[in-house]
């Protein structure tokens, strides 16, 4: 039987509320142009201002100083130094720096997005759902400080991928307590890979504010217009880097039936990092 919802706290209820008073693409556009600036006052105050509200550290960065970056988008999609994120050797990795939100079974086709609150995978990921059925999830949150470039969690095809427009919910876990279907909301990208253990989806969902999600391919330009489907045939490997999250948000991967099992360390509220087993695959 599903769960209860819990009861909502006031500020929950209140900042969901909120966020439906805002006009939240227009936000994310203006917000966008101010971190797409160079102009040497406009960035350095952005960046800076960021850096000590969320007690930012370059101590990883391959850049070393706030100053030496071009923009505020270049800051926050900020490379690492070389071998700052080892990869696990044949295993299932994270795909990015964060917070373990949910993990467990698509039962019915249904993944949980918070206590009281679960989504139909066919909606989050429309034509590109097929063959999860009793399979397995993995919802990582990536906070404002966090390191956010997305890369592969295991060497496979990228086969297609489905860009949703949306709206621009928060995605912190304020607003998962309180919206239902929020991942099913927002704009998202869905990435589905062919890998020797069976399909494996990796979906980059938006948030407000820039709200902007870049891959290493061509294809769709963030934001989405429209629901656009499109096929390729490109090989990465583990680790792989495959794209970028301007601002925080979210990243859902999905693995079929009996194809991995996740590491029973990453429960809600644990810190992953990039590179890190996140789970083993079953050979076929």
């Amino acid at each position: 039987m599903p769960q209860p919802a819990p009861e909502l706290r006031p500020r929950d209820r209140l900042f969901a509320g909120l966020q439906n008073l805002v006009p939240q693409h227009a936000l994310s556009r203006l917000v966008g142009a101010l971190a797409r600036s160079r102009t040497p006052w406009v960035k350095d105050l952005f960046i800076q201002q960021f850096a000590r509200s969320y007690r930012v550290s370059l101590d990883e960065a391959a850049v070393p100083s706030l100053r030496d970056f071009n923009c505020f988008n270049d800051f926050f999609t900020r490379a690492l130094k070389p071998g700052a994120r080892p990869i696990a050797a044949g295993q299932v990795v994270s795909p990015a720096d964060g917070t373990i939100s949910q993990t467990g079974t698509i039962s019915r086709n249904r993944l949980l997005q918070a206590k009281g609150h679960s989504y139909a995978l066919s909606t989050l990921a429309g034509p590109l759902s097929a063959g999860f059925d009793n399979g397995t999830f993995c919802t990582i949150y990536l906070a404002p400080s966090d390191y956010h470039r997305v890369h592969l969690p295991y060497s496979g095809d990228l086969q297609a991928t489905l860009a949703v427009p949306g709206a621009l919910y928060s995605v912190n876990s304020s607003t998962e307590n309180a919206i239902d279907g929020l991942f099913c909301r927002n704009e998202r990208l869905v990435c589905r890979f062919v890998t020797d253990v069976g399909p494996m989806l990796v979906v980059l969902v938006g948030a407000m504010i820039v709200a902007s999600i870049e891959t290493d391919w061509l294809g769709p330009e963030s934001p989405y217009l429209t629901e656009e489907l499109t096929e390729f045939q490109l090989r990465y490997e583990t680790g792989d880097e495959i794209g970028r999250f301007l601002l925080g948000s979210t990243v859902i991967c999905c693995f079929p039936r009996n194809a991995v099992d996740i590491d029973p360390r990453w429960q809600p509220g644990a810190r992953i990092k990039m590179g890190e087993r996140l789970a083993a695959p079953r050979q076929p």
